[in-house]
């Protein structure tokens, strides 16, 4: 019932049938006033003409029998209208009136003198009056009574008077109402019928409109109302079917570039934070939240998470609406840092804020600056050499032939370690650059594991350290790798070991297998790379030794060389502590148990 009058049903019902009640309220008050004023006009017509008739019939009656001319009244009076006739003075001529309560009713009107005193011919009076009933004792009635004056033969006055119950005006009056009564119940039925006729025709299509209007609410913009009419509600469907392919299209428009905005963000490299105007975070990318966690352990109950430097800028940014950027070293990183406002029409709704790590890039700066450092210092010793002793022997400067022969020996030994200090640089700026070829061919580890220790056994016995090969492993281990390529690799690590393991010292050569890898292994007795120095020691240039002295330094770059050769094998190198003392270098490589 509730939804009945809470639908537009049931307030289109409600409306016509209030609007068709108040309606008939007012036609049936007026219709009964009209019939009223009508059906008593009628009654007093009536009772005129038929007073005159009586008057007439009696003057032409008079002095003859009065049966007859009762007899021709009483025809003329219906059962409800009855007649006295009054003379001057108040005494009764004739009586037409056979009911019980004749005295009654002819007392009552003799008692109202002023229907039958000194009336003028001519002149009725209509009175309506209280009167005993004609059929029910100790009943009264209204009646209507008409005075009609008339003059007699003998020229005394007298006077018709008529009375009529208006029972039967109330009667009309009472089925008039009836009908209106009946009318209104046929318009509440017609009525009813057109509100839910205008239900299946126009409130129908509306409620549909309303679901798919929920529908639209929840997303699904496939919703399709049937167009049925081409009345306005028609229009109307059409006009929603167009609004709901709109919206579809919008949408997918919003997802798109929401969708092409998240992957731009989420492939920047740099991290990229959106800031609302109470400097809280709106939005803020993967790179961004690492950067947040990095700084303070990021909790996003926290209001502004950032360095005291970086929401400074950003309290600027957004109070002077200026563009904020400068470079900042937060926890021994460094980071270019740019700010800029959001606008929301001419008013400022926040910031974002671009931060770009340049620890990388001053590191890069850094390299690059001690390369250039490091190729000068070991360029400037040969170079300083070879000039000082080329000028020597110029000016003459030798006494013997012996020592000019030194001098040129001094001078042939610079050039060469110029041209390996040249050689390696190339070689390692192709490698870096990717341009290094391998000819991968199966190798016997094994075979090549004894050929490097014979290679380098005379070496190691000149410096009086012990060159040995310790493997439990099955000599039928074969790898697929450049044999040249590894070679330059281990000359690289035994020589390096053989130079810094004093007399007596052990170098052992290692084969172990480990998780489908094939660990080479390279270890010394020597005094060891110092803990600090070993995240290094595969940097160009980098020396342990750090005064650079030229009886046990190379060039600094075959550590370089050799990780090179190692990332292009898809192994890997690594250095660390023996067990006791010395240097284990590990070369790894990618190792196939089921093929050996």
């Amino acid at each position: 019932m509730i939804r009945i009058w809470n639908s537009i049903v049931g307030k289109l019902w409600a409306t016509i049938l209030l609007l068709v009640s108040f309606v008939l309220f007012i036609v049936t008050l007026l219709l009964l006033e009209f019939l009223d004023n009508f059906h008593t006009k009628q009654a007093e017509e009536s009772l005129q003409r038929e007073a005159a008739t009586i008057s007439k019939i009696v003057n032409d009656h008079e002095g003859q029998t009065t049966s007859s001319m009762h007899l021709i009244i009483e025809d003329i009076l219906d059962t409800e209208t009855n007649a006295i006739i009054v003379g001057q003075e108040g005494q009764i001529l004739y009586s037409f009136h056979t009911a019980a309560s004749k005295e009654e009713i002819e007392k009552k009107l003799l008692s109202e003198r002023s229907l039958f005193e000194s009336p003028e011919v001519g002149d009725q009076i209509v009175k309506e009056m209280i009167l005993p009933s004609l059929d029910e004792d100790e009943v009264m009635g209204q009646y209507l009574i008409l005075s009609y004056p008339y003059k007699q033969f003998s020229g005394e006055k007298a006077s018709v008077l008529m009375y009529q119950s208006l029972d039967a005006v109330h009667r009309t009056t009472k089925s008039t109402t009836n009908i209106v009564f009946l009318s209104a119940f046929i318009a509440f039925i017609l009525t009813t019928f057109f509100a839910f006729f205008l239900s299946t025709r126009i409130t129908l299509p509306l409620r549909k409109m309303k679901q798919a209007a929920f529908e639209l609410s929840k997303g699904n913009f496939d919703t399709h109302l049937p167009v049925a009419q081409n009345d306005e509600i028609g229009q109307l469907a059409t006009a929603f079917n167009q609004m709901g392919r709109q919206l579809k299209y919008n949408m997918e428009l919003i997802k798109q570039e929401k969708e092409q905005l998240s992957s731009i963000l989420t492939s920047m490299t740099d991290a990229v934070v959106t800031f609302n105007q109470d400097y809280s975070i709106l939005l803020k990318n993967p790179q961004a939240e690492l950067l947040l966690k990095k700084w303070y352990g990021y909790n996003e109950k926290k209001h502004h998470p950032l360095p005291k430097e970086v929401f400074h800028m950003l309290e600027h940014a957004i109070s002077f609406s200026e563009e904020v950027e400068d470079e900042l070293e937060l926890g021994g990183q460094f980071y270019v840092i740019s700010i800029s406002p959001l606008y929301s029409e001419n008013n400022i709704r926040g910031a974002v804020a671009v931060f770009r790590d340049m620890t990388e890039q001053h590191k890069l700066d850094k390299l690059r600056s001690d390369f250039i450092a490091n190729v000068s210092h070991e360029l400037r010793t040969p170079i300083s050499m070879l000039q000082g002793y080329s000028e020597a022997i110029i000016d003459d400067v030798v006494s013997s032939e012996e020592e000019r022969m030194e001098m040129v020996r001094i001078i042939h030994d610079e050039s060469k370690r110029m041209s390996r200090l040249v050689t390696d640089l190339l070689d390692l700026a192709r490698m870096e650059s990717g341009h290094i070829q391998l000819h991968e061919n199966p190798l016997p580890i094994f075979e090549f594991m004894n050929r490097m220790v014979t290679k380098f056994s005379q070496v190691a016995k000149d410096a009086q350290v012990n060159l040995t090969l310790n493997t439990e492993e099955p000599s039928n281990l074969v790898v697929l790798a450049d044999e040249d390529r590894l070679e330059q690799v281990f000359t690289n690590l035994i020589d390096n070991a053989i130079r810094h393991t004093p007399n007596g010292g052990d170098v052992t050569l290692g084969i172990h297998r480990s998780n489908g890898m094939l660990d080479l292994s390279v270890s010394d007795t020597g005094v060891g790379i110092p803990e600090k120095d070993l995240p290094f020691v595969f940097e160009r240039f980098y020396k342990a030794d750090k005064a650079r002295t030229r009886g046990k330094g190379g060039t600094g770059l075959g550590l370089a060389i050799a990780k090179n050769i190692m990332d292009a094998h898809h192994g890997s190198i690594l250095a660390k502590h023996g067990d006791e003392k010395g240097t284990v270098f590990i070369c790894s490589l990618p190792f196939d148990s089921p093929k050996n």
